[in-house]
């Protein structure tokens, strides 16, 4: 967090509400549980940043363990080149990805409810739906947000400063320290980076 607010000295204002968003997804990983990611426009790019940076090394390789390399090269003939190559992550789930399903949701049912559909075919209780929104008061996102709720979810919101909506169905409410679209969304990146750190750091060696 130092590094953080060394770089963006607004955000030291969010580090309450950072760490206690760490320590849900941690909880739910280490328990065996899944990140779901939404967001609309610039914060759907974000949503597929987001799940590159867990999905695979973010700043450490994080090599397979060492004690498992027999177990993949008994299995399969391409085990040893496989356990060499593949890299340690975490289950996280982009869902702004799902462009075949949602241009038929739209079409066919509501669009608005897009997001709160996936979050009722993927969320399981003890998994976590991390939801951006620069204003706060996205429809979409407040639907999926309710959505998760019901199921179980744990709900974590990234916006902007002001009295946004979304804010009573999150568990954890990260306000960036701005009203202006393009600057929430630039320490948007900064947070959810250093989330993304924290994260490699607890699971991976």
């Amino acid at each position: 967090m130092k590094q953080l607010v060394e770089r963006y000295p607004q955000l030291e204002s969010c580090q309450r509400d950072m760490e206690m968003a760490f320590s849900i997804m941690k909880d739910s990983f280490q328990s065996g549980g899944k990140l779901l990611v939404c967001g609309n426009g610039g914060s759907a790019a974000d949503c597929s940043h987001i799940a590159g940076e867990l999905l695979k090394g973010f700043l450490k390789k994080r090599r397979l363990a060492e004690e498992v390399r027999d177990t993949w090269t008994l299995a399969v003939p391409d085990g040893r080149f496989l356990h060499e190559n593949l890299q340690g992550a975490l289950p996280v789930i982009s869902l702004p990805e799902q462009l075949s399903f949602s241009t038929a949701f739209a079409n066919d049912v509501r669009g608005d409810l897009n997001y709160a559909q996936l979050v009722y075919a993927y969320g399981r209780e003890g998994d976590v739906l991390l939801a951006l929104s620069t204003s706060g008061n996205s429809e979409n996102i407040k639907y999926a947000l309710e959505t998760a709720k019901v199921l179980g979810l744990k709900n974590i919101g990234l916006s902007g400063m002001g009295n946004g909506k979304i804010k009573e169905f999150c568990d954890v409410y990260v306000q960036a320290p701005s009203l202006c679209t393009p600057e929430i969304q630039e320490y948007h990146l900064a947070v959810y980076h250093t989330l993304c750190r924290w994260l490699e750091e607890e699971f991976f060696l």
